[in-house]
């Protein structure tokens, strides 16, 4: 344990925060594990209990660690860090940083859309829509629901592909010529509904990311309508812009 430099311009609340989370990256205490309570940290780094109490706030905001009444403070579970699966299928990814990736076919069925997905997709009524549905796994574990539109006409017979070992984003460009151009997206906080809880395997009212994206093909058409929700607790989206 380093001590804290009292004589340091850093603040003895930043040195703390500091070295609690250099105690995390090393190991000391692992995912799900029970850090040093308020006490505990005030007796190690002679700091006050209020000092002690703001850090782990800090760090309870910050997603590195969690509280559970009564029981403590806990070291939150380690995050997947993806990009969007329209620049890169969330497989793709996962297989790539080692993860062993199942999938499951919920459905795949030819429907009728409903107004939201008709809106995005610029159907008309008379319009039908592919729905697929799939629930990705990663080392065993559920981790995102997957809903995709696809218009009827664009590419039939696409229930007959096979959508559990190819991703649908190639299936789609290699078997009916839609390739991405343009992407429109959405991401916000959701709480899990009764069947996302239960597919996701996560209480329900659960913080979810919701992803939406709306795809596009050279020549303006839009053939894809996706809904993507990722356990708020396994998956992290990362964003890079270059400007």
């Amino acid at each position: 344990m380093a001590e804290l430099q009292r004589d340091s311009s850093v603040p003895l609340y930043q040195q703390l925060e500091d070295a609690l989370r250099q105690r995390i990256r090393a190991g000391e205490w692992q995912p799900g594990e029970r850090i040093a309570s308020e006490n505990e940290l005030n007796r190690e780094y002679g700091l006050s209990r209020m000092t002690a109490r703001g850090v782990l706030t800090k760090l309870v905001n910050d997603g590195v660690l969690f509280r559970v009444p009564g029981k403590g403070t806990f070291v939150s579970p380690t995050k997947i860090s993806t990009i969007s699966p329209a620049y890169r299928g969330v497989r793709e990814q996962l297989e790539a940083m080692g993860y062993e990736t199942r999938t499951e076919l919920i459905r795949v069925a030819q429907e009728a859309p409903t107004r939201r997905v008709r809106e995005r997709l610029n159907l008309a009524e008379s319009d039908a829509v592919y729905a697929v549905h799939r629930l990705r796994l990663a080392s065993g574990e559920p981790i995102s629901l997957h809903r995709s539109y696809i218009p009827a006409a664009l590419a039939p017979g696409l229930e007959e592909q096979d959508l559990v070992n190819e991703q649908l984003c190639v299936i789609l460009e290699g078997q009916y010529g839609l390739r991405m151009k343009r992407v429109i997206e959405s991401l916000e906080v959701a709480a899990a509904q009764a069947e996302e809880a239960k597919r996701l395997g996560v209480p329900r009212g659960a913080a979810l990311l919701q992803l939406e994206d709306v795809i596009s093909a050279q020549n303006g058409t839009t053939f894809e309508f996706t809904r993507i929700v990722f356990r708020g607790d396994k998956i992290r989206l990362d964003f890079e812009y270059k400007l």
